[in-house]
């Protein structure tokens, strides 16, 4: 007796092939698109990098240029107190020159928002003062700034340069025994 071939079992293992294909080509697909989503993702992360790559060269191209704007406003205002020089130089009173000359300074410096710092009689501040030497005045309060060598100025409130200053003290008990 001849066997008959199990037909139900092989087209079971057939179907069951099938599926595995159709698995396979399913998982496939989904790692092409995987794939492909990747790939799209890189290229925008190399398109941000270029970006902002080409943003810091243009803040600093803008940095130079501002710089450079800045440079040459103080070189021609600079330029134009020479140009008074010269001229107080051919001047037969050159004192006018020099007050024209002055002035001009003066203009430009208020113009920059730069003030000098008032300090003769006013306590001393390390912040504001750059204390030079102390002298022994009994008829001063202690630390009050009794002398200015060099003015000090403010640009918009913070110091440009302290004021070099003397500023008063008062004598130690020892040191009046000593004398």
């Amino acid at each position: 007796m001849t066997k008959k071939p199990n037909i139900s079992s092989e087209t079971e293992k057939k179907n069951i092939q099938c599926e595995e294909i159709e698995e396979e080509t399913k998982e496939n697909s989904e790692i092409e698109v995987l794939q492909k989503e990747l790939k799209q993702q890189k290229d925008k992360l190399i398109r941000c990098y270029a970006d902002f790559d080409n943003y810091k060269k243009r803040v600093l191209k803008d940095k130079e240029s501002q710089a450079f704007e800045l440079k040459k406003h103080y070189l021609s205002e600079l330029l134009d107190v020479k140009e008074l020089l010269l001229q107080s130089l051919d001047d037969k009173n050159p004192k006018d020159g020099l007050r024209i000359i002055f002035n001009k300074l003066e203009q430009f410096l208020e113009a920059e928002n730069i003030k000098y710092i008032d300090c003769i009689e006013k306590p001393f501040d390390h912040t504001l003062h750059h204390a030079v030497t102390t002298i022994d005045k009994p008829d001063k309060k202690e630390n009050t700034v009794i002398e200015e060598i060099k003015k000090g100025y403010l640009v918009e409130n913070c110091v440009l340069r302290p004021s070099h200053v003397i500023v008063s003290k008062k004598q130690c008990e020892e040191d009046k025994k000593d004398e």
